[in-house]
């Protein structure tokens, strides 16, 4: 088997993982695009470990490897976009660029409800309500 063809799968994995991460904005879908972008890395270290004949199998078990973090760095991700996504109802990646507390010019005392951002959830102390 030539070399070219699993090096040009990878490429074209590669770069609609690429787009995937560009072009979306929903987190999941960016999570996945990462996702593709890894197993094309994937599919190149088996293909050159099979092309090279290494006796050692080096890019099998960085393939090993790569797998291993990438369910972390899966795990890790999918949670916090399910965090955010339950603190702030969206997982919009656009809409979530600013994730600090917005206050108004009046920041002193007083009623918080009237100083938070539009999209922020409403937070009121004991004293207030």
């Amino acid at each position: 088997m030539h070399l070219a063809y699993p090096a040009v799968l990878a490429a074209l994995l590669f770069c609609v993982g690429l787009y995937g991460v560009l072009a979306r904005r929903n987190a999941i879908l960016v999570l996945m695009s990462v996702e593709l972008m890894l197993n094309a890395v994937n599919l190149n270290l088996v293909a050159f470990d099979v092309w090279l004949r290494d006796a050692l199998h080096a890019g099998q078990a960085l393939t090993l490897f790569t797998i291993a973090i990438a369910a972390a760095e899966i795990g890790i991700g999918l949670s916090i976009v399910l965090m955010v996504y339950r603190n702030r109802g969206t997982s919009d990646i656009d809409k979530l660029r600013d994730t600090a507390e917005r206050h108004g010019p009046d920041d002193g005392g007083g009623d918080d409800t009237a100083a938070a951002a539009p999209g922020a959830p409403a937070h009121r102390t004991e004293a207030a309500a």
